[in-house]
């Protein structure tokens, strides 16, 4: 009889710590979901508050290039050669920094983009970039505010597509 009772200790052994895996695995999967969820949130509030301590003189600032036509593809590229490796290629955010097509970021003025861009923020792990002169750094907000103009069309060209393959049936 104790070769069965071995057999069912180790069946119940078995389970439990399949069980405790499952619920472990659920937790994590529920767990990362509410982090997904949370995301805009979170990331709102640093927007906010970062877009907050930009001084008035600052935010006020205009682009003295917000009409050179080249300015968007210079700043394309100092972007990719800056900015890209924490910001993901497309502005879109990754891993280590947060994403410039946000509404919170493409509602900002010239003038914050610049003192943020200008200053960093070295606590949040984005560098300082006064050394890169000044011209350059307008070229980056530039190509940033640009990219509202970027989703903004292709948004438009999916609602004309969608609207004119509604209008076929």
């Amino acid at each position: 009889m104790k070769p069965a009772n071995s057999l069912h200790r180790f069946c119940l052994t078995l389970l439990a710590i399949f069980g405790f895996v499952a619920i472990a695995f659920y937790a994590a999967l529920a767990h990362d979901r509410g982090q997904a969820a949370d995301a805009h949130d979170h990331l709102h509030h640093l927007h906010s508050a970062l877009f907050a301590k930009v001084p008035e003189n600052a935010r006020m600032r205009p682009n003295p290039l917000q009409d050179d036509p080249d300015a968007v593809a210079a700043g394309r590229k100092l972007f990719a050669d800056h900015c890209s490796e924490c910001h993901g290629r497309s502005a879109e955010g990754g891993k280590k920094a947060p994403n410039l097509r946000a509404d919170e970021v493409q509602d900002a003025t010239p003038g914050a983009l610049f003192w943020i861009v200008s200053n960093g923020v070295v606590r949040k792990g984005m560098p300082v970039w006064s050394k890169l002169p000044e011209p350059e750094r307008w070229q980056i907000v530039t190509y940033l505010k640009s990219l509202k103009s970027a989703d903004d069309a292709a948004r438009n060209k999916v609602g004309q597509q969608s609207g004119a393959s509604g209008s076929n049936r």
